[in-house]
């Protein structure tokens, strides 16, 4: 059986790339081999990255430029990362062209929807009607800070087989209305949305967690990377 290849993209600083290990980690060990993808602006070269690998996973960093959505900067807007929204958004058409898994986690499921025309607020403190709990937790990133609510029939819950688990959580942004071909399939108590996934693709799943900061020690982080590693085998 060959082993698919797991294109992960980078955070972006002024002068240079990094990417947290737990994202390799988290696909090394699920039997996947991690390659990692720079930032480049010419769209030839971006569909060879898309042609050399075999599913994407879009990772987290920075807040998301408001202009890709219409809207002004909120004033509680972290950094952004000059050209990643803009790169990753081209890597997302050629990838959901040819129908390639994709995983994308906190800020990876946020420019994900924002790619499919979906809505997100700026900042869930503010810009929500009622009282939200903590989403920027203190504790270890592996830690599971709080529970989420997972809707059924989702691709999600056919991967985790129930209906109510725990999570890590390190946001402040979040997706509000899903975008085009896609439904939410995950809440926190306090009504933040957790996860989407695509309606018409076989595996494109958005999380606002962080299941690779959890994989060593949560059995349903491994579950969330094992079926994204299978999905691009099929």
């Amino acid at each position: 059986m060959s082993v698919p290849k797991i294109g992960i993209t980078t955070f972006i600083n002024e002068d240079k790339l990094t990417i947290p290990t737990n994202y390799i980690r988290a696909v090394s060990e699920s039997d996947g081999t991690p390659l990692i993808l720079p930032k480049i602006s010419k769209e030839t070269q971006i569909k060879e990255q898309i042609e050399n690998i075999d599913a994407l996973l879009l990772t987290g960093g920075d807040d998301i430029d408001p202009s890709l959505f219409g809207e002004d900067p909120h004033p509680a807007l972290g950094n952004i990362e000059p050209g990643r929204d803009e790169y990753e958004l081209k890597l997302i058409e050629m990838a959901l062209s040819k129908d390639m898994p994709i995983l994308a986690i906190c800020r990876g499921a946020q420019i994900l929807n924002v790619s499919q025309g979906g809505s997100m607020l700026q900042d869930i403190y503010d810009q929500t009607e009622s009282p939200v709990i903590q989403h920027q937790q203190k504790a270890p990133k592996s830690h599971l800070s709080h529970a989420i609510n997972i809707a059924q029939p989702s691709l999600l819950f056919d991967i985790i087989g129930a209906d109510t688990i725990m999570t890590n959580s390190f946001h402040h942004q979040a997706n509000s209305q899903a975008g085009k071909g896609f439904h939410i399939s995950a809440e926190t108590n306090d009504g933040i949305v957790e996860a989407i996934e695509s309606t018409v693709h076989k595996f494109v799943l958005a999380l606002q967690w962080h299941p690779e900061a959890c994989f060593a020690t949560d059995e349903n982080s491994r579950k969330i990377f094992r079926a994204f590693i299978e999905s691009a085998i099929e």
